[in-house]
């Protein structure tokens, strides 16, 4: 199986291409990526692209990719309101649209994010972007879309790249793990969870925190 991943450098994503390197199921590992990452492998193979609104020249590689695994996304916190609704919302449609027209067939799967709002009425930015993402591909003409909601990441690997904010808020997900373990994922738990979706196909398009967090065992 081949299996393309955008956001490698990111939490989310890194710990994915982690995880689909020991996977005997998959024998290629597209990272579609801005900077070349720090990870290599002989299954990696590494597109460097910059323009996450256009996909033209990276066709050959969509088009051999069994499954795409959108890891791609930042905080609302770190960028302004124009920057997250592109990134979140625009670059994630836009690949979406492309790969319907040279391989409608991939499987998308797509990080949103617990509390994701599909009514898109939520005052939160989060929410209701991910919501109107969320609506988005489900209605782009792709017939294989999976949307993943992970609430809490806990990171298995550190990330020193990781914003201020996360850094002062890693010491506390044990405790929040004994109070509420349904509102934590391990990364590398969500990381196998995310794999699972790219590669199973089922009835279930959408999949919450609780459930990822079975799927990745």
């Amino acid at each position: 199986m081949k299996i393309l991943i955008t956001g490698a450098a990111g939490l989310v994503g890194a710990e994915t291409v982690r995880q689909a390197v020991l996977d005997d199921a998959i024998d290629e590992i597209i990272l579609l990526v801005r900077n070349q990452p720090e990870i290599t492998h002989p299954k990696i193979t590494v597109v460097q692209h910059k323009d996450f609104l256009n996909y033209t020249v990276t066709e050959e590689y969509f088009k051999r990719a069994d499954a795409l695994i959108w890891c791609l996304g930042i905080s609302q916190t770190q960028v302004s309101k124009e920057k997250y609704i592109e990134i979140t919302y625009d670059y994630t449609i836009a690949c979406a649209k492309f790969c319907l027209q040279v391989n409608p067939s991939i499987r998308f799967v797509f990080v949103s994010g617990d509390g994701a709002d599909r009514t898109e009425k939520s005052r939160t930015l989060f929410s209701r972007i991910k919501g109107k993402t969320e609506n988005a591909l489900f209605n782009c003409g792709l017939k294989n879309v999976i949307i993943a909601r992970p609430d809490a990441v806990n990171p298995r690997h550190k990330n020193p790249k990781a914003p201020f904010l996360y850094k002062l808020i890693y010491p506390l997900f044990p405790l929040v793990e004994k109070l509420a373990p349904s509102k934590i994922i391990w990364s590398d738990t969500l990381a196998k969870a995310l794999l699972h979706l790219a590669k199973n196909a089922g009835n279930k398009n959408s999949f919450e925190n609780i459930e990822l967090r079975e799927l990745g065992k």
